[in-house]
């Protein structure tokens, strides 16, 4: 049987999959989390697979290093550019993210549903092999959302600038007839109020951050061994340690130490 250690190693291109690591830690109360933001390159969004996929192998390394037994891609743009490759690689679990195109389209009433969600996830084969597989009869509209993720990135999850963004993102989904919205990529569920108040009461919201912590507990359900010592989350970047210390703290909702990577 699989031996998985008590940690669970956790990375994204930058602090957005924090919004996955608090479903994890939901789930998972008694496990050790480690958790990379590779915000010193940030966004993947309008990187090459290669060089997705390179950084995807040194953050896992690192994460192995430091005693994780299971790594999860909490990065939609990494999982479509370096999933297989990690997998081929590394003989941990490695449990990746898609956007939810499959809970959308059960969800939709009007048979229009909108995606929004970085170039690099829209343009990848694996976004085009979701489309085809769930979409059916339903519509799917795409927006890709330049600039989101800088915004999260910044800790502007409510500035004046975030919010003309969000609402020049979301309004020609919205024209298009959707009342389902994705949130494609691991930093929006931080703008949920903002995409909310511009959707409007009747748009439903969907993100996969739950839906992957339920899947961390069904494949290492059985090998899982809790933590001996109380459960800690450690966190490090790549990126400027100072506002990463901030930033981290402000969207985890507690203050955090932050290593330098």
């Amino acid at each position: 049987m699989l031996t998985v250690p008590a940690a669970i190693g956790v990375f994204d291109s930058g602090v957005g999959g924090l919004s996955v690591l608090k479903h994890i830690r939901a789930q998972l109360p008694r496990q050790h989390l480690l958790y990379v933001a590779d915000s010193g390159h940030v966004p993947y969004g309008d990187k090459t697979p290669d060089y997705i996929r390179e950084r995807s192998v040194a953050l896992t390394r690192f994460l192995l290093g430091e005693g994780a037994g299971a790594v999860v891609i909490a990065c939609n743009t990494a999982t479509a550019a370096a999933a297989a490759t990690l997998r081929a690689r590394f003989e941990v679990p490695i449990i990746g993210m898609e956007p939810a195109v499959k809970p959308a389209v059960a969800a939709t009433r009007s048979g229009v549903i909108g995606v929004l969600a970085t170039v690099g996830t829209l343009e990848s084969a694996r976004f085009a092999a979701l489309l085809e597989l769930y979409a059916g009869d339903v519509e799917i509209v795409t927006q890709a959302c330049p600039g989101l993720v800088e915004q999260v990135e910044a800790g502007e999850v409510d500035s004046p600038a975030t919010t003309e963004l969000v609402e020049r993102y979301t309004q020609p989904l919205l024209a298009r007839g959707a009342d389902t919205l994705v949130l494609g990529c691991t930093h929006y569920p931080f703008l949920r109020p903002l995409i909310a108040a511009a959707a409007g009461p009747a748009v439903a919201l969907i993100d996969t951050g739950e839906a992957v912590a339920k899947q961390v507990v069904r494949r290492l359900a059985d090998a899982l061994a809790a933590a001996g010592t109380l459960p800690e989350e450690r966190f490090w970047t790549t990126g400027e340690l100072r506002s990463a210390r901030r930033i981290v703290g402000q969207l985890w909702g507690r203050p955090v130490t932050v290593g330098a990577l």
